[in-house]
């Protein structure tokens, strides 16, 4: 099948996942883009939301619709890298054995992932960037397509470790998750208080996923389109030739080369779902928002003026 057919079949295929997920989730939409763009885009997501917002089970719909394995983990303070990774342990002829732990999935919901110490943070971390781990001197290989989907719950701060910078940079999409609109929140209600249970069809498999993934990346992009988001990503740092006076006023770190990459390769995925043969401007501009958003920091002068990262953001169109 030749590229151009296989983007068309992708634009179809992606209409029928859109439509079989939003039988169970009610609105949310540009949420869920996010999050599939993310996926055929071979990147991770990080969901911010305050606690009740559907987020364990949109992602567990976009599993179950996408023919994947789904595990979550339940990040707490005592969570230890063995309770995520797995663990050896001595069977009955005394040889060691190879327990492997919830990580081997296809899709992660690794739940309030700021509630666990570093060590344990940093275990989930190796395995989304090398797509292995290492226990007892082994390498052990995970199943792809593997996808990351964290939360962090914005409200709460006591008894949390907040995720450094530098690990932050590993997720492709900072997602914010808002409260459904007066109409959804009747539609949800209507739904979940109910005793009518509905199933969602898995329209994928595992291979047809990574295939796609390979589709994005021979997508071909123009040089201007590549330079207009390394521009972008270069005037978010405060000490550059090109920066803003904004950025130079409120921002103490910029974003790295890792925002770039993602950039072209989310743009990729965005036109290809609106079945353009190459990304644009616009299509950068369609995810800046969530792929920079958490990769500049901001320091106490915006703080104290209420500056947000995505007025940042804008400003940088």
């Amino acid at each position: 099948m030749s590229d151009v057919a296989a983007i068309e079949k992708f634009v179809k295929k992606y209409k029928d996942l859109k439509n079989e997920i939003a039988r169970i989730i009610v609105g949310q939409d540009a949420v869920i883009d996010q999050i599939l763009i993310s996926i055929f885009s071979g990147g991770h997501s990080l969901l911010i939301g305050v606690p009740g917002l559907a987020k364990t089970l949109m992602v567990n719909t976009i599993a179950q619709a996408l023919g994947l394995d789904f595990k979550r983990i339940q990040f707490t303070p005592d969570l230890m890298p063995s309770d995520i990774l797995g663990s050896e342990i001595l069977d009955e002829d005394r040889h060691f054995k190879f327990i492997k732990g919830p990580i081997f999935s296809n899709i992660i919901l690794a739940d309030e992932i700021n509630r666990t110490p570093p060590k344990t943070q940093a275990a989930l971390l190796e395995a989304m960037q090398e797509r292995a781990v290492t226990v007892a001197g082994h390498h052990y290989k995970l199943d792809l397509p593997y996808f990351v989907l964290a939360t962090q719950n914005p409200i709460e701060q006591e008894g949390t470790y907040p995720l450094p910078e530098a690990q932050l940079d590993r997720f492709m999409f900072a997602i914010n998750l808002d409260y459904p609109s007066f109409q959804e929140e009747v539609e949800v209600v209507k739904a979940t208080t109910s005793d009518v249970s509905k199933k969602v069809n898995p329209l994928f498999s595992a291979k047809e996923i990574v295939d796609f993934q390979h589709l994005i990346r021979r997508i071909p992009v123009a040089d201007n389109v590549i330079e207009y988001a390394v521009s972008m990503v270069s005037k978010t740092r405060p000490n550059g030739d090109t920066t803003a006076d904004l950025v130079k006023t409120y921002i103490d770190w910029g974003a790295g080369p890792r925002a770039s990459q993602n950039l072209i390769l989310a743009a990729k995925t965005h036109a290809a779902i609106h079945g353009k043969f190459s990304p644009d401007a616009e299509d950068v501009q369609a995810v800046a928002y969530s792929i920079l958003r958490h990769r500049i920091i901001k320091n106490y002068k915006a703080e104290a003026e209420g500056v947000t990262e995505d007025q940042i953001i804008k400003s940088l169109f």
